[in-house]
């Protein structure tokens, strides 16, 4: 599968739950499929998502097309505002 989203199941804060669900919602929107890479089965997947990412403090969710970085949230929301989500996930 094409694009993995790592994210946590696990945190206490309200922004980064509420970051996932909507990156989640704008993908079935878009009826876009994904892979759920849960960080918090881990310390290595953590370090993994942020060495993919090049940020060693990035927290999730971080969006990937196979081992290719595409962004975080905010970058997500920014496709969505210029429609360009397609490009941005690079599926275009």
């Amino acid at each position: 599968m094409g694009i993995k989203i790592y994210y946590t199941t696990v945190t206490a804060s309200r922004e980064i739950k509420s970051q996932q669900a909507e990156v989640l919602r704008i993908l079935e929107s878009k009826s876009i499929q994904y892979e759920l890479i849960d960080i918090s089965l881990g310390g290595e997947i953590r370090d993994e998502m942020r060495a993919k990412s090049g940020n060693p403090k990035a927290t999730p969710p971080q969006l990937f097309n196979e081992d290719q970085y595409c962004g975080d949230y905010e970058m997500l929301s920014e496709a969505v505002e210029e429609d360009a989500v397609d490009q941005f996930l690079k599926l275009a």
